[in-house]
């Protein structure tokens, strides 16, 4: 059976690319066209028909042109908001009003992106200008305090080294799998042994806008706030069934406001609840995170190659219970 295993995941890994495909939808573009009537110059109508109208006044006793038309100002006023439509408005006037406002600044775009995407800057959790000024281990202390009241939270302190690290990996491979192994007494109360070992996880990185706005005095190679990192985790089998509108159990959020004075990266997760999954296995699949794409520290050897080789889509070289055992390791 663990051969058949062995062969269905391979069989996943073949077909990864054109699953993630299929999974994109096609939307058409409706675009709102309206034909509008042309406002032609009333001077050229006027030329065309100036011998007209020159005979028509003349008919009717008026001097000239001019005095034909201020005769017949009231009816034409009429005739003409009878013919107007929304569809054929009447030409604009030119506008007195006042020029428009200045366009944002970077930090208020920043900002805006960062708020629509829905995530919670760093000061919604700590005050971020009092911490400023605190040692590392108290900042760390604070930011595990914080969170310690969620039963559904998780949270770290990365150095900003070993994150580096890891973003020049997620960058490369932002999508994997990892393997959630079950607990002993499940395996040994299962009907069917040959099932049990390990569920499968799906994680996708994704960088956003920073959700603080960027200090107006950062250097031009600065990292805070540079960005706003997030990675979801969902059952493997959940993607595959609903693609990209599987609800993720777990959703992990870096921040780095401190990352230049301090050397810091907050990281907060929030595990959903009744999603199956629970506080301690969604912590082991985050610890994994760092297993696999800490290039040039844990994932230097055998798990880098192994995330290399899914995102490459390597069926020979990716083995799934290789991935396994790897993961285990510490």
């Amino acid at each position: 059976m663990a051969s058949l295993r062995s062969s269905a995941f391979q069989s996943l890994l073949r077909s990864r690319n054109t699953f993630l495909r299929s999974q994109q939808k096609r939307w058409a573009q409706v675009h709102d066209v309206r034909f509008l009537a042309t406002h032609h110059d009333p001077n050229q109508v006027l030329d065309r028909y100036r011998a007209k109208l020159k005979q028509k006044a003349q008919s009717e006793g008026h001097e000239n042109i001019d005095s034909l038309k201020e005769a017949y100002k009231e009816k034409i006023d009429d005739l003409r908001q009878k013919a107007t439509t929304p569809l054929t408005p009447e030409p604009p006037k030119p506008s007195t009003t006042a020029p428009p406002p200045p366009p944002p600044t970077p930090q208020a775009r920043a900002a805006t992106a960062a708020k629509s995407s829905g995530i919670k800057s760093l000061d919604s959790f700590i005050d971020v200008e009092k911490v400023r000024s605190l040692p590392a281990k108290e900042i760390e202390a604070i930011w595990r305090l914080r969170h310690a009241g969620n039963s559904h939270s998780i949270c770290a302190v990365i150095p900003v080294e070993t994150y580096q690290r890891i973003v020049s990996a997620a960058r490369q491979n932002p999508q994997f799998i990892l393997p959630l192994p079950r607990n002993q007494a499940e395996e040994e109360n299962s009907a069917d042994n040959a099932n049990a070992g390990a569920d499968i996880h799906f994680l996708q990185w994704a960088f956003h806008p920073p959700a603080s706005a960027p200090s107006t005095t950062a250097s031009p190679g600065s990292l805070a706030n540079a960005h706003t990192s997030t990675i979801i985790f969902t059952p493997l089998a959940a993607y595959k069934l609903h693609g990209a509108f599987a609800q993720p159990h777990t959703t992990i959020t870096h921040h780095l406001d401190l990352a230049d004075e301090k050397g810091l990266v907050l990281m907060h997760g929030q595990v959903m609840p009744d999603s199956g999954v629970s506080i301690t296995e969604a912590s082991w699949l985050v610890s994994c995170v760092q297993r696999f794409y800490d290039f040039g520290g844990q994932a230097n050897g055998r798990k880098g190659e192994l995330l290399r080789m899914f995102t490459a889509g390597d069926v020979q070289g990716f083995k799934i219970e290789e991935l396994m055992a790897e993961a285990e390791k510490l």
